[in-house]
């Protein structure tokens, strides 16, 4: 603990309203004054943040990650609990930041870089560089109100990360960003981990919080339920979504150490999944594009009127890489008695880089997340990749190339030969 940058310890958020103004200032000198009416939005949160750690935050809308991060900064107070912060904190909680619309996009740098507590040369030191990165041209020397939302981003971003915080906080001002600057922000970030910054993000993107992170932690209705990595809090996440009438959700614990979630109502269950080579023999190692078939049992557990199944083959990281279901495929069963059994084969070849991957298998009524939950397997599969026989490459897909070289002699070449 002595290491953190920030300690959140048994923090709770409560509005209240009180039967007069008197009792409401009452309140503030500890006078004990009931209120006439009191709503808690965040309840004995506790966690820790070291330096250069990142951590994300997820949880349905209303679940207080907001309310959090505005007591982290201190723009709220925590009504019980106690939060400490060892250094700078640099955040965008909003788009903009408290942008003058009539001010340039130059004044408000200027402004808000002053309110962060830096000096005017500190300020003109960095202005270009704010400029620079911002790349919003002659935008910068006009009025905010003329930018577009993610023009606005980009100069709040570069104001708050033209000084390396401690902590660095964003709370979904990022997805607003064309897919340029969010892959240039990105970088910044992860430059200013390697030195040692903390960060701390809500958003409802979860690859960029895989990406980013590497803890996150779940708030459902005011209180922390989980903390533990990406894809295991996410994998949880999803499967809160996905399941919020039957509540059946449980954990597996894996031989490798990893947690499996399981949901679902139960009236459909996957009995086995298995990766098949072009032998027919199972197997856990495949080579770069090999052909190979995933095998999934299914048993009908309750008569159903339709089923859908769906897979999704995700990296080492929990990033999705490919997935699809039997309504993409117009394949729907229809009127399933119970105790019926189906095997599904799904044949592709494993066009992936080398690595370890998951498949993420699920059993419902209809497309994804937007019907019944019969039954979803997250890690239901892991298996290898390895390029036993390729030409060497990088990244996450291959995608085989024919590569023609031509020479010319000087002054002939033309783009159209």
């Amino acid at each position: 603990m002595t290491d953190s940058v920030l300690v959140v310890s048994n923090v709770g958020k409560a509005y209240r309203q009180y039967s007069s103004e008197i009792a409401r200032v009452l309140s503030w000198f500890n006078i004990s004054t009931k209120p006439a009416n009191e709503t808690w939005v965040l309840q004995d949160i506790s966690f820790s943040l070291a330096p250069g750690e990142a951590v994300g935050i997820v949880g349905q809308n209303g679940a207080g990650k907001s309310t959090l991060l505005k007591m982290v900064t201190g723009t709220q107070h925590p009504t019980t609990g106690e939060i400490n912060v060892s250094g700078r904190i640099g955040a965008i909680l909003e788009l903009g930041m408290g942008f003058n619309p009539d001010f340039t996009g130059r004044q408000n740098a200027y402004h808000s870089a002053g309110l962060m507590g830096f000096s005017q040369a500190e300020i003109e030191s960095v202005m270009p560089e704010i400029e620079v990165f911002a790349e919003v041209g002659e935008y910068f020397d006009r009025p905010v109100n003329t930018y577009s939302s993610g023009m606005q981003m980009r100069v709040a971003f570069s104001v708050i990360t033209a000084f390396r915080p401690e902590i660095l906080i964003i709370d979904e001002a990022l997805s607003v960003g064309d897919a340029y600057f969010q892959h240039k922000s990105f970088s910044r970030i992860r430059d200013f981990q390697k030195q040692g910054t903390a960060l701390l993000i809500v958003s409802h993107d979860s690859n960029a919080i895989k990406s980013l992170c590497n803890r996150v932690i779940l708030i459902e209705k005011g209180h922390l339920i989980k903390d533990g990595t990406p894809d295991e809090t996410i994998d949880y996440y999803n499967a809160i979504l996905t399941d919020k009438d039957s509540g059946n959700i449980r954990l597996n614990s894996l031989q490798n150490g990893k947690l499996q979630t399981i949901s679902g109502t139960g009236e459909a269950s996957i009995i086995d999944v298995t990766l098949f080579n072009r032998n027919n023999d199972p197997v856990e190692l495949v080579n770069v594009g090999e052909n190979v078939v995933l095998r999934i049992h299914v048993q009908i557990e309750s008569p159903l009127n339709s089923l859908v199944l769906g897979y999704m083959i995700k990296d080492r990281l929990g990033q999705e890489v490919y997935g699809t279901n039997t309504q993409y495929t117009k394949q729907i069963l229809y009127n399933l008695e119970k105790q019926e059994t189906l095997t599904y084969e799904i044949s592709f070849s494993t066009n992936l880089g080398p690595g370890s991957y998951s498949v993420a298998v699920a059993l419902v009524s209809e497309e994804l997340q937007l019907s019944d939950n019969f039954e979803w397997q997250e890690l239901a599969l892991i298996f290898n990749v390895a390029n036993l026989d390729k030409t060497p490459f990088g990244g996450s897909a291959w995608i085989e190339p024919a590569i023609a070289i031509q020479k010319h002699k000087q002054n002939h070449y033309s783009p159209y030969a």
